[in-house]
């Protein structure tokens, strides 16, 4: 908590902080525990006001209390483990992918990344009737790619049609084009904007390297870092409790730590 000061909150004056400062009281934790009736007879001051400042204080910076019930509800609803439409990924993730948790796909050129992005975005939109917002870097998605996925799992052209619709590609062939998104997104979010076919689920970008790797030089044909400063800049302020981000990238340097989950 903060330093006390004059002003900082209604009745604390310049001269009652000069007083509680000469008690070795500095700090509004200081005050809030301090005894206040020891307090008013060493400072020379009232015991009500001491009280009344307290009580200020405590509803100014106090975190408000919830109980372990209410919490595990509003965990309960906020949270999901999304199933990726393929059973042995499933099994492999201990049961699928985790919202509020960025996930990478890591592998080399040719080695299945993007399909499995558009595997998840069919089974997400048809059988979660969920939204799905896929951002391209490197031109690897294609609307009919898609539509045989979703024509594999039902032969209604009306499903078809829909889950399509709960799908949003955006272009993005530059950092500063991903970050205007992701940038947007959080706008989003924030706002619980939703639409009659269900809210926002999921994040795929694909890729992280087609962006990252011009600014590092332009010759990674390995890939980026997964944990770059500029990629740390979206994976750790775009991805609430009931949002999963899934990207993918080539393999990167042996040995270098990670914060979320890999699959390789």
């Amino acid at each position: 908590m903060g330093v006390l000061r004059a002003g900082l909150c209604p009745g604390l004056t310049q001269n009652m902080v000069q007083l509680l400062r000469s008690r070795g009281i500095k700090t509004v934790v200081d005050l809030v525990s301090a005894d206040l009736e020891e307090v008013a007879q060493k400072c020379g001051l009232s015991y009500k006001a001491l009280v009344a400042l307290r009580r200020v204080l405590l509803a100014q910076f106090s975190a408000f209390p919830f109980n372990g019930a209410d919490l595990y509800e509003e965990l309960k609803t906020s949270t999901a483990i999304l199933s990726t439409g393929i059973g042995s990924l499933d099994k492999l993730l201990d049961a699928g992918l985790y919202t509020g948790e960025v996930t990478e796909i890591v592998g080399g050129p040719g080695s299945g990344k993007t399909q499995v992005c558009l595997c998840v975005s069919a089974h997400v939109a048809h059988g979660l009737q969920q939204n799905v917002l896929y951002i391209d870097s490197n031109g690897g998605l294609t609307a009919s790619r898609i539509l045989q996925l979703l024509q594999a799992r039902t032969p209604d052209e009306e499903e078809q049609a829909g889950a399509l619709q709960r799908i949003q590609v955006v272009r993005a062939f530059d950092i500063f084009q991903m970050l205007d998104v992701i940038q947007d997104l959080r706008g989003t979010v924030a706002q619980q904007v939703s639409s009659s076919s269900g809210t926002l689920k999921v994040v795929i970008v694909d890729s992280v390297t087609a962006v990252v790797s011009p600014l590092l030089g332009g010759q990674q044909r390995e890939g980026d870092q997964p944990h770059d400063p500029r990629q740390g800049h979206w994976e750790a302020q775009t991805c609430p409790r009931t949002l999963l981000e899934l990207c993918t990238q080539h393999p990167v340097s042996p040995g270098h730590h990670q914060r979320h989950r890999s699959i390789r």
